[in-house]
């Protein structure tokens, strides 16, 4: 269970309540849900009793304890606690990790992808200006992963170089007869020119950045280096599908189960848990909405940094050393390893850059 279908299965026990009677209040749109925060539990946290309390008429904590026990009844959650004046605190059936890696593989890189189609209809609209059109491009991406129909209007028809040498897509130019809610990104610099890093790279250098930050188009994002934030994250991608092809040399295959104990020896090599890829993979569905909710591109670029270098944190551990033979810590390191593959390409994907298997 995803932490927006998880949203979706707290919104459901909210309006099965209302419909018994047992509270009065509206059903909002979404429910956040995140990672439980120091002095929570399980596996996520919801402060909907919070903010439906006032409509309700009733304590916080009272709304949470009607919303606790009918979640405990949802199939794929082990319980629904109640903590501090009126959090939720949920945890799934089975260790998190295995169950995370076995939906990602099993989604591939459609994992935290919303189906069927919301039935939303967006408007985008941008200036005639590159980089304008490029997270517009990529937004329609994003949005529509997250079942959403978008329309990209330009003020004037897109130089042809965009779509030839960025792949950018438009669905009609000209000034609309009415005024729409612009993307209005800072502009890309004229020099250096951003299309002569080709695709991959142009797209990068215009996406990574914050809509309000001045991208930079240097010849950086064409390096074959670690200080090259583009770089690790395709590298990663490579890495993980490089390992595959090792493990089948070697006559094992990727199998999810428990990988705590490396997790953690990962994390206090680090000094803290700052590193966790399973953190980062469990986050990526929500980072898709919020990407999409915003508009912004660069949440999932950055998202992606962080999944690439939580993943080299811990690659050397996936293969078994000497004449160390596969165990099943090795094919639950390696199913790991394939699900943060999975997710970079997906996310690669969406922001319209590709994900070679070899680097």
């Amino acid at each position: 269970m995803t932490p927006v279908e998880l949203s979706r299965t707290v919104l459901r026990a909210l309006r099965a309540a209302v419909d018994a009677g047992e509270l009065s209040a509206t059903v909002p749109e979404r429910a956040h849900v995140e990672r439980p925060r120091p002095g929570g539990r399980g596996d996520y946290a919801s402060n909907l009793a919070l903010r439906i309390a006032r409509e309700a008429g009733a304590p916080p904590r009272r709304v949470a304890e009607i919303l606790s026990a009918r979640l405990a009844a949802e199939p794929g959650i082990a319980r629904a606690d109640v903590t501090g004046p009126g959090f939720l605190n949920i945890t799934l059936d089975g260790d998190p990790g295995t169950r995370l890696v076995t939906e990602i593989l099993a989604r591939g890189e459609r994992y935290g992808h919303l189906t069927p189609d919301t039935g939303e209809l967006v408007q985008l609209h941008i200036p005639h200006e590159l980089r304008a059109a490029v997270v517009a491009d990529s937004a329609r991406r994003i949005l529509r992963s997250q079942g959403a129909l978008v329309r990209v209007t330009c003020d004037a028809a897109p130089d042809p170089a965009w779509a030839d040498v960025l792949g950018v897509r438009v669905d009609a130019h000209g000034r609309p007869p009415v005024p729409l809610p612009t993307l209005r990104p800072v502009p890309a610099p004229a020099e250096p020119d951003p299309l002569r890093l080709g695709r991959d790279a142009a797209r990068w250098a215009l996406l990574l950045p914050a809509a309000h930050d001045h991208p930079h188009t240097g010849d950086g994002h064409l390096a074959q280096r670690e200080t090259n934030p583009l770089f690790r994250v395709r590298y990663a991608h490579s890495r993980a599908r490089a390992l595959t092809r090792n493990a089948a040399q070697l006559g094992f295959t990727a199998a999810p189960g428990d990988v705590r104990d490396t997790e953690n020896a990962v994390a206090e090599a680090a000094g803290d848990d700052g590193h966790s890829l399973l953190g980062a993979l469990g986050d990526h569905p929500a980072v898709l909405a919020a990407a999409a909710r915003h508009r912004a591109p660069d949440r999932l670029a950055r998202h992606l940094v962080r999944t690439a270098d939580a993943f080299l944190a811990r690659a050397h551990t996936v293969l078994p050393l000497g004449d160390e033979k596969p165990s099943a810590a090795h094919r639950a390191r390696l199913a790991l390893a394939e699900a943060a593959g999975t997710v970079l390409a997906g996310g690669l994907s969406l922001l319209g850059i590709s994900a070679p298997a070899y680097l």
